[in-house]
């Protein structure tokens, strides 16, 4: 079992980090190759730019702690566990953190590679949100 962590230090406090991330559904926004997703309760289907779709069971999703965690659940994967962490640094920086747990190892370095983007994306978002509400 593979385990890899990305992090990105983003200039935005942390609630308008989480605020991009808490709603599930918002995951084709900051997601590279994810161009849909649906949610039903706990349930998460996102759909990739291929056309693959793929179940997800949401775990956590935590306001108080900024954590928000879900599991793929498709009989493909033998294990996936993503979960993504905001800490406030100070009241005008945060970091995120996106961890991947996988099996087997090799899928764990294909998705922990995307969440890279995803990061970038995530920060892009906070911090446009951020600068915009101080203007």
């Amino acid at each position: 079992m593979a385990s890899l962590r990305h992090e990105r230090q983003v200039d935005a406090p942390a609630d308008f980090v989480w605020a991009v991330i808490r709603d599930p559904a918002s995951i084709p926004a900051w997601f590279p190759g994810i161009v849909s997703c649906t949610v039903e309760g706990t349930r998460r289907t996102i759909r990739t730019a291929t056309g693959l779709e793929i179940p997800e069971e949401i775990l956590v999703s935590d306001a108080l702690l900024r954590r928000f965690a879900y599991r793929i659940t498709a009989p493909l994967y033998e294990l996936h566990v993503g979960t993504i962490d905001v800490f406030a640094l100070d009241s005008h920086s945060s970091l995120c953190v996106y961890g991947t747990t996988a099996l087997p190892d090799t899928l764990a370095l294909i998705v922990a590679g995307a969440t890279k983007g995803a990061l970038e994306e995530i920060a892009r978002l906070a911090e446009t949100s951020y600068h915009q509400a101080t203007e």
